[in-house]
């Protein structure tokens, strides 16, 4: 089975992406993707799913059973680098988006189980972080860690400028009952900037039983059921991603693949190296 799945034209109501665990093969994270134009009108069910509701470009007015979020939205486009609005839904629930502009959605679910209300995610309330040094940087926007109330959903947003790794040096989060990790699967939603772009990706494991090598262009979700997946960008195109995580445990636990763990060090970058 393929771990990359290709954008899609918008069908009937604007979906472009649409993994279900089913078609990944996997047992809780689900991402579908839409582009609606100003004035469309989007309705989404929770059935036995909390939702993360991200605009990733474009306005909304967002309407759940026992809450409005109406004018919602900032950014234009993801390249805009200010973190966006999002909206938090829980299990059996209904929704309805009415596009204020062009429309660009990401609806992360996985398994939900609890008693939390629907709630609006501001950008205030996303944790901005720079990690990384040398040509291993980016730009992080934490939209619903760990410390944030949800059932299973983890969604955070990443910024690779062109000719830079992210998702680096190479780490996974693939073992359950662990004391280095917790087992979450893994979405990528990739962007670029000029649209053209693209990036590549590669999904491997210790022993090599899974190993391959994408190249994600624009709007394409790149899926992570298990071990190792560094992303590396290309001259000229900046590069961002919408991750989705989740697993039987809510916590963001990894580890290093040893080999390039030292590109944490004080020794990278190495002397008379490009930064």
């Amino acid at each position: 089975m393929s771990l990359l799945a290709k954008a899609q034209a918008p069908d009937a109501q604007g979906r472009i992406q649409h993994v279900t665990p089913e078609r990944a093969g996997w047992r809780y994270v689900g991402f579908d993707a839409y582009l609606l134009k100003k004035g469309q009108t989007l309705h989404l069910s929770s059935g036995d799913k909390e939702l993360c509701l991200v605009l990733v470009a474009g306005l909304a007015s967002v309407k759940t059973r026992h809450a409005e979020f109406p004018g919602i939205g900032q950014r234009m486009s993801p390249f805009e680098r200010v973190p966006p609005y999002s909206v938090y839904v829980p299990h059996d629930d209904e929704v309805v988006v009415y596009a204020d502009s062009d429309l660009e959605l990401a609806v992360c679910n996985a398994p939900g189980r609890g008693n939390l209300p629907a709630r609006l995610i501001t950008p205030a309330d996303v944790g901005v972080e720079h990690r990384g040094k040398g040509r291993n940087q980016r730009l992080v926007h934490n939209i619903l860690p760990d410390s944030e109330p949800a059932d299973s959903l983890l969604v955070v947003e990443v910024y690779t400028n062109e000719g830079d790794t992210s998702s680096y040096p190479s780490h996974k989060h693939d073992q359950e009952e662990s004391e280095n990790e917790t087992y979450l699967e893994e979405t990528y939603y990739h962007r670029f900037d000029p649209a053209p772009g693209f990036a590549m990706q590669r999904v491997y494991t210790d022993d090599r039983s899974l190993d391959v090598c994408m190249a994600p262009y624009n709007r394409d979700v790149v899926m992570v059921p298990r071990g190792y997946h560094p992303v590396a960008t290309l001259a000229g195109y900046n590069n961002y991603y919408l991750n989705v995580m989740a697993g039987p445990v809510r916590l963001w636990k990894f580890s290093w693949e040893s080999d390039h763990a030292w590109v944490n060090s004080d020794a990278y970058p190495r002397p008379g190296s490009l930064t």
